[in-house]
């Protein structure tokens, strides 16, 4: 089934105890993608400047992912500057210059408009509603999100809640729009916003999922060599759709085998620098370390 993503395309500059790379290509949706392409094609919304290079356009499509909502707009492309250090469990925002992304007023091209899988990357909540409007009869639609939104744009991001089916955000971000301290309450409190499911990740502790008939949770799968945890949510949400699209199923069940698929694809992304690395992973590999964490999560 269709797959469509929409959200940011980043040169970002990445500092953590292994190295310091400098514009490398990173963005939400393009490490989604490098993950969901493994299962099912991808169509991409998103935004870019005259000085994105002609090499990423190119990895894009090495991809087989359909760049025809990609936009190139006067200006530069998005930039971030990240440092990580001790566990890297957050990276410090040294600095972020929005650019072209600051305007970005994403159309859907019509062959997208009738996906049956939609990711909305994190993003401005009013941005997240403009793409909303545009698709129609999607199977699934879920959205990430983040604790400015919650802060700022209450009333916009509740509309999108609105009008979706699965909800992604850390777990400190489910306590704020929960008001809940607990994790296990928080989990049951997303449902009473009208979501089929709620998914709530915890970094190097996994995650928990949310479902009107139980709260579920996994743990992260143990991987010694971090590099660079920049991405590791996106690529997991990739991971997530990508196997939820192959499927074409979105009852608990599927969606919880669709969470050990993104904590593996995330497991891979954490032990290199940019989403290149895990473009080529094999698929049986994701599929090894699956039956790894469902032998971790046995007694």
């Amino acid at each position: 089934m269709s797959l469509l993503v929409v959200g940011s395309i980043a040169l970002d500059t990445v500092e953590t105890p292994a190295r310091k790379a400098e514009t490398v290509l990173g963005g939400s949706a393009v490490y989604f993608s490098a993950a969901a392409h493994r299962y099912t094609p991808v169509r991409l919304v998103g935004v870019v400047g005259e000085d994105f290079p002609e090499e990423h356009r190119e990895f894009l499509k090495s991809m087989d992912v359909d760049i025809a909502g990609l936009a190139v707009q006067p200006g530069e492309t998005f930039r971030w500057h990240g440092k990580y250090q001790g566990a890297m469990n957050e990276a410090e925002t040294v600095s972020v210059d929005l650019n072209v992304f600051g305007e970005f007023d994403p159309v859907l091209p019509q062959s997208f408009r009738e996906s049956d899988f939609v990711f909305l990357a994190n993003g401005a909540p009013q941005v997240q509603m403009k793409v909303l409007e545009q698709v129609k009869g999607a199977t699934l639609t879920v959205a990430d999100t983040m604790n400015l939104w919650i802060e700022t744009a209450r009333e916009a991001l509740d509309q999108v809640i609105g009008s979706i089916d699965v909800l992604c955000l850390n777990e400190n971000e489910a306590r704020m729009l929960t008001g809940e301290h607990l994790i296990a309450r928080a989990a049951r409190r997303l449902m009473d916003l009208g979501l089929k499911a709620g998914v709530i990740k915890k970094g190097e502790h996994g995650m928990t999922l949310a479902t009107a008939g139980a709260t579920c949770a996994l743990p992260a799968f143990p991987e010694e060599n971090v590099a660079d945890p920049t991405g590791a949510g996106d690529s997991f949400a990739g991971a997530m759709m990508g196997y939820l699209a192959r499927e074409g199923k979105t009852d608990a069940a599927s969606l919880m085998r669709a969470a050990a698929h993104g904590i593996a694809m995330a497991s891979f992304t954490v032990g290199g620098f940019g989403p290149q690395h895990i473009a080529d992973i094999p698929i049986e590999k994701v599929e090894e370390r699956v039956h790894q964490l469902r032998a971790i999560c046995t007694f």
